[in-house]
């Protein structure tokens, strides 16, 4: 071994981790930590289950998928739909140019917001998110009938749906995101090229992501001041599920998981579909538990699988779908719960056989950490347990399913109670007839 080759005099005097360092890419970058970072590549635990949940299939949005190979057939229809964008502008209005100097002025804030360093240089970088940006704007406003001059009746993107279908998935993908920032400051300089409006940026995307959702009217018609705190449309989306956008709940001391749905029955625990805005919006009260309706199929999946990861990833957010997820996870342990959760109209199951809704439950939960107590449904966890230890519930409910939980075997228990009193009015009158 040369000595001289770990020498601090080996490289000119300088630190040869410092060296190594500045000649790395970093995969993680060093402001990773911070509030500002909040776009990553997805953990490998969580990719491994299903990576295509969140790697776009059919558009790239931001630095982590741009060029890649079978992305570049919308890649082409962004430069048509910026194109007419720009022509409809009016001649005082911006050009390409000056938007590439609006999102030149942030860069160092938009490379703050990716958790891996990027390669692209500066004018790669800005020329993509102006791209990107205005692409994403111009279907909200589309979508949202604020586009000026144009019918866009017979546009591809729109006409054939499975384009139009993936384009509103790979837009949540969280590998797939761009600072919501940017497309803040792109929709506001380019107010002179669409209808004038007072709908702003977080309500028309909402309103272009519930074309698929198909959310009740109250999700646009709330207060959207808050949501300008949105980091990208993948947050925007989540913070809009959020009940009442409270915040988290304080830690409380550690609690136990919950019973299955059949084991809860059993112990006199009723179940109710709750009329709610958000699926996260569970209630326990007076032995009943209250669950909202949610549709079961590949978009919810992917919208939940998104949303989990991103609050795995970002410390700076509550964990309400990730505490969700849990909940139901401790719900559903077997094909069985979820009949019986079909059967009272709280999942509507497209994804397949009950297993599979069974199986996408235990995967979204998987190497995922999670303290209960400090999640939004601590309380209910809780109030459920102190209900289900209550022996009286129990032993009642036990006896209520066995003997009249279907038609037979109420019969079946009346005829035996028929039974035991007419023997009894035998013994009576055997024995006092004889005097």
């Amino acid at each position: 071994m040369n000595s001289q080759s770990t020498s601090p005099t080996a490289n000119g005097g300088r630190d040869p981790v410092l060296t190594i360092a500045a000649a790395t890419q970093w995969l993680l970058h060093p402001s990773a930590g911070k509030e500002s970072c909040c776009i990553f590549k997805v953990r490998q635990c969580l990719a491994e289950i299903n990576n295509k949940t969140y790697q776009p299939h059919i558009v790239s949005s931001g630095p982590y998928h741009c060029g890649d190979q079978h992305l570049e057939m919308i890649q082409q229809h962004k430069w048509r739909i910026v194109e007419e964008l720009l022509a409809r502008t009016p001649p005082n209005g911006p050009t390409f140019d000056y938007y590439r100097q609006v999102v030149a002025a942030k860069e160092a804030d938009i490379r703050g917001c990716y958790s891996e360093t990027l390669s692209l240089s500066s004018y790669d970088l800005v020329q993509m998110m102006v791209l990107d940006g205005l692409f994403t704007i111009e279907l909200f406003c589309r979508l949202g009938g604020l586009s000026l001059g144009h019918e866009y009746e017979y546009d591809p993107i729109f006409k054939l749906k499975f384009i139009f279908a993936n384009i509103i998935r790979d837009l949540f993908r969280f590998e797939n995101q761009i600072p919501f920032f940017v497309l803040q400051d792109l929709f506001d300089e380019s107010k002179a090229s669409r209808e004038d409006s007072d709908k702003s940026l977080a309500e028309l995307a909402l309103t272009f992501f519930n074309h698929a959702l198909q959310r009740p009217g109250q999700v646009l018609d709330q207060d959207f001041s808050a949501a300008g705190e949105a980091k990208h449309l993948l947050h925007l989306l989540r913070w809009s599920f959020i009940p009442n956008h409270s915040p988290q709940e304080k830690p409380v001391p550690p609690i136990e998981c919950i019973q299955s749905a059949k084991k809860l029955r059993l112990a006199g625990i009723k179940f109710k579909t709750r009329e709610a805005v958000s699926f996260l919006d569970v209630r326990f009260c007076n032995g009943v538990l209250e669950i909202p309706h949610i549709v079961i199929d590949d978009l919810r999946t992917d919208l939940l699988m998104n949303f989990v990861a991103f609050e795995q990833c970002y410390s700076y957010c509550s964990k309400h779908v990730t505490t969700y997820a849990a909940f139901m996870s401790c719900l559903i342990r077997t094909p069985a719960d979820v009949s019986f959760l079909c059967e009272k109209n709280i999942i509507e199951n497209y994804l397949g056989t009950d297993g599979e809704v069974v199986h996408f439950f235990q995967n979204l939960g998987k190497d995922v950490p999670l303290d209960i107590g400090e999640g939004y449904l601590w309380k209910l966890f809780k109030d459920v347990n102190e209900y289900h230890r209550s022996m009286w519930h129990v032993r009642w409910e036990g006896f209520r399913f066995k003997y009249f939980g279907t038609p037979w075997s109420f019969l079946s228990a009346l005829a035996a109670v028929i039974l035991l009193l007419l023997t009894a009015i035998q013994t009576f009158f055997t024995v006092y007839g004889t005097n």
